[in-house]
């Protein structure tokens, strides 16, 4: 997973975060905005670079070299 380390607006660190949303959120089915309160992630800068993160790693990396 390529989370950014830091928030893009505000600077805040975020990536040491991301592993425990992404298990509460997408494998235990919890509600995002919980999750992130319980994380205590309270800026919507920071809240958006989680909610909107995409993995794309393998999609990039079947258009290397061949």
């Amino acid at each position: 997973m390529m989370i950014p380390v830091r928030c893009f607006s505000c600077g805040q660190v975020i990536s040491d975060k991301w592993e425990e949303y992404d298990k509460r959120v997408n494998k235990n089915h919890e509600e995002a905005a919980k999750v992130l309160d319980d994380l205590k992630i309270k800026r919507y800068c920071c809240r958006r670079m989680l909610i909107s993160n995409v993995d794309l790693i393998d999609d990039i990396i079947s258009y290397g070299r061949k």
